[in-house]
């Protein structure tokens, strides 16, 4: 069989960004490799168990693990449903310069992975699934 031509295409698989990425999730949490946590707080060094305040308590001081260095923008998991983030939430994060993306905690631990894939300098808060 003759050699297949050289179109100049040439792929490669990326090197991993970094951190610690989500597997899976279910009743006992999220995965990460053998871990299950079952709610979550991620930076670009580390995954941490997190005791969430309940939702509407919810402020910077809560993610404060997690804001430094400063991440481009937070991922919150709301849960098994989206759920608007607490106003006082919001201005901290803006008034540091630090944007938000609310989700359900699903939808939330998937982006994750994603834009980690892509390098992202990001954080995230995934309140239990459950929840």
């Amino acid at each position: 069989m003759p050699d297949a031509p050289d179109t100049g295409l040439h792929v490669a698989r990326e090197r991993a960004a970094g951190g610690a990425i989500v597997h899976g999730f279910g009743p006992r949490g999220f995965r990460i490799d053998d871990r299950h946590y079952p709610a979550l707080l991620l930076s670009i060094e580390a995954a941490r168990h997190w005791a969430p305040p309940p939702f509407e308590m919810l402020d910077a001081d809560a993610l404060a693990e997690v804001l430094d260095p400063r991440p481009e923008f937070v991922l919150l998991g709301t849960g098994a449903a989206i759920r608007r983030a607490p106003p006082v939430l919001i201005a901290a994060l803006d008034a540091r310069g630090i944007g938000i993306e609310v989700m359900d905690s699903r939808a939330a631990a998937r982006a994750w992975g994603v834009l980690r894939g892509e390098g992202r300098r990001i954080a995230a808060a995934l309140y239990p699934i459950d929840a």
